[in-house]
């Protein structure tokens, strides 16, 4: 296992900032995902620690060793590209063993290594196969499993699961994370789907524009996001943010919306009179008594749960999660009851900093 540290690391193209400033401590043997939009950083991010770009500022070292200037093959760790990078040439058991003889395995100790990481990833009827008769996602397996063969102290994993169908991604998912605990090796792993950062990692780090928002676990980047943009980038469907104002009544907070009133609780000491916004998750929201007033517009069943949205004050619209055993129709009207302990608040702004002084909820127990 290896510690993998990032201090202050940039990574510049020209005028362009790809990387501002990073600072990531991955523990031994942590499952890490590196989440946010397309072009934010991320995979810059995975590609130096790979060795394949080199850092314009700071440091990077793997198992204690500043690998700056490190190349690839000498840092033990292997990398999973989002393409597939095959031998056509070699046979889908050959591509999945070419690791393990470039390190001098013999031959008798490689096919044993090789069935094992075909059975794991469903590959052993296509194992006599060459790349150009597979399909997309069974490509995107071969080279996931010539990674995993090697057995390293560390493996880099950038969007590996994105060729593959919904059914078999499931599955793959379910199976990195098995495989993870088997191991128990260090993994770094780029997505910009936030179903997979959420089911499968330690800690998510959460990049927007080269920035580093949040780098927590999964139920606090949910449950006590650090800024605007990490509330609206996590959840689904995505956070409620509503556009208001912040007052003190009697030293208690209060937000105040068209058609909104909500008492917030205490709030950090950066909190301001003025203009703010307000996060409410779609289950935080309950239906069918309250004091707010809106009209459904949209309808979405999903067979276990509904999703609607609700209009309120003429043009404000919420997103809610509902049980499938309540079923509104569009153009009724429908009595709101957010709650108020599971508020968010954030300061005005684009960067909109978390105002809350604590979490939403508490974090859940393990059994």
């Amino acid at each position: 296992m290896a510690e993998v540290v990032l201090s202050r690391v940039r990574r510049d193209f020209g005028a362009v900032t790809a990387v501002h400033d990073l600072n990531l401590a991955i523990a031994e043997g942590e499952f890490v995902s590196l989440l946010g939009p397309s072009g934010c950083g991320k995979t810059t991010t995975l590609r130096m620690l790979a060795g394949l770009e080199f850092p314009t500022g700071g440091e990077i070292r793997i198992g204690g060793r500043v690998v700056n200037d490190v190349p690839p093959a000498k840092r033990d760790i292997a990398m999973v590209f989002q393409s597939y990078a095959l031998y056509p040439h070699l046979s889908v058991a050959d591509n999945i063993a070419y690791p393990l003889k470039k390190r001098g395995v013999p031959r008798a100790e490689r096919r044993p290594k090789v069935e094992r990481t075909a059975e794991l990833l469903q590959l052993t009827p296509l194992l006599d196969r060459k790349p150009r008769q597979l399909s997309g996602g069974q490509q995107q397996r071969v080279a996931l499993g010539r990674a995993l063969v090697r057995d390293p102290k560390v493996f880099l994993l950038d969007e590996p699961l994105s060729n593959l169908d919904a059914k078999l991604r499931i599955h793959m998912r379910a199976e990195l994370v098995e495989l993870h605990q088997r191991l128990g090796r260090t993994m770094v792993y780029v997505t910009h789907d936030q179903l997979e950062a959420m089911t499968m990692s330690d800690r998510i780090a959460i990049i927007d524009q080269g920035r580093l928002q949040q780098f927590a676990p999964p139920q606090e980047v949910y449950h006590a996001p650090a800024n605007r943009f990490v509330a609206g980038f996590i959840g689904t469907p995505g956070m409620n943010l509503i556009e208001g104002t912040l007052s003190q009544e009697g030293g208690a907070w209060c937000f105040t919306a068209p058609g909104l009133r909500i008492a917030v609780g205490q709030l950090t000491d950066d909190a301001q009179a003025g203009p703010a916004t307000l996060g409410l998750r779609p289950e935080d929201v309950t239906v069918g008594a309250g004091p707010v007033s809106g009209i459904v517009r949209v309808v979405e069943q999903s067979g276990h749960e509904n999703i609607i949205i609700v209009e309120i004050a003429g043009n404000e619209r919420l997103t809610l999660r509902i049980p499938a055993s309540i079923l509104p129709r569009t153009g009724d009207t429908v009595a709101l009851a957010p709650d108020a302990t599971h508020a968010h608040v954030f300061a005005a702004g684009e960067a909109g900093q978390r105002l809350n002084t604590a979490t939403a909820r508490p974090r859940p127990q393990t059994l």
